[in-house]
């Protein structure tokens, strides 16, 4: 193969590589830098590369950057309470999910659907050590068989069963009972309906109606600080100086989504100032009718949202 069809036919699947090494790596800048690892090992490997197999391939190099980078910085959890024990997690805007091009050779509704990007499956990954993340991603995910799974974690096809079943039980005991199979799950009306009364409680500063659409054993937490506030008791206090008299000032939120979940961008408008400006986003887990999970983080996601950084007062 050529250098220019090498270059252009590998790129097709920049986008894909991108989504799989988040789910390696719970980090939208840190699967950036290794898709960009991928590609230089494989322009200076194309050589030795025989077609048809081009994707498979590099596939096999995205997982073996991606293990190598969790070696190097020995940050597996041996458990998961919360997030906020997961402080290098970062969300992955909708936008950017639905740039992901149609391909022959994967299952890509599946590759983005809904079930494999939460933030709740991202964080149960983060348990597992790097070659059961990567097993159980390429057979429950990438749709890959046994063969092909060992294959692309460099072992025999026993040895990369047991990784896969291993990693099952570990994933079933973190995530909810209901979302152990992974299937793709439409957004609901329900949701939306909340993210718009979660929204104008924020705006009229009602603390009274934010906390009625929520559980109360409602969970906040804001990675990357260690923190997780636990029911509506502890979660209060957080209303109260948002929107209490001594409030930092004014807000207005957006409609978004990230990881296929209902979101609210946030904006500030202290005191004096003339312009709303961004300064978060909430992304909202819903169960049963209510609000159970925030996990907010900063305002980086708004470029890649799509969003601007200030709204006209």
């Amino acid at each position: 193969m050529v250098e220019e069809d090498f270059a252009a036919e590998a790129e097709r699947y920049r986008r894909e590589l991108h989504v799989h090494c988040y789910r390696m790596l719970a980090s939208y800048d840190e699967a950036e830098d290794a898709v960009g690892d991928t590609y230089l090992r494989a322009w200076r490997s194309r050589e030795g590369f025989e077609p048809p197999h081009l994707r498979a391939w590099l596939y096999r190099i995205a997982t073996n950057v991606c293990i190598d980078r969790q070696r190097a910085q020995a940050r597996r959890l041996s458990a998961m309470r919360s997030y906020a024990e997961v402080s290098w997690l970062t969300p992955y805007p909708d936008t950017v999910l639905d740039e992901l091009p149609a391909t022959e050779e994967g299952p890509d509704s599946v590759a983005v659907s809904r079930e494999t990007i939460e933030l709740a499956f991202l964080a149960a990954l983060q348990v597992l050590p790097p070659r059961q993340r990567a097993a159980l991603l390429a057979r429950e995910v990438l749709g890959m068989t046994a063969a092909e799974t060992a294959a692309l974690i460099g072992t025999t096809v026993p040895a990369a069963n047991s990784a896969l079943q291993r990693a099952r039980e570990t994933m079933r005991r973190h995530l909810p009972s209901h979302r152990t199979d992974w299937q793709a799950r439409p957004a609901s009306a329900e949701e939306s309906e909340l993210l718009a009364a979660f929204i104008d409680a924020h705006e009229r500063c009602d603390a009274a109606a934010a906390l009625a659409v929520a559980a109360t054993d409602l969970r906040v937490t804001m990675p990357p600080l260690p923190v997780c506030f636990d029911g509506r008791d502890a979660v209060a206090p957080l209303l109260e100086r948002a929107f209490g008299e001594e409030r930092e000032g004014d807000w207005r939120l957006l409609p978004t989504a990230l990881n296929r979940m209902p979101a609210a961008a946030s904006y500030l408008r202290r005191p004096g100032d003339s312009a709303f400006r961004a300064f978060k986003v909430d992304v909202l887990r819903v169960e049963d009718g209510v609000i159970a999970e925030i996990t907010t983080f900063g305002p980086q996601p708004f470029g890649l949202l799509g969003l601007p950084t200030l709204l006209p007062a």
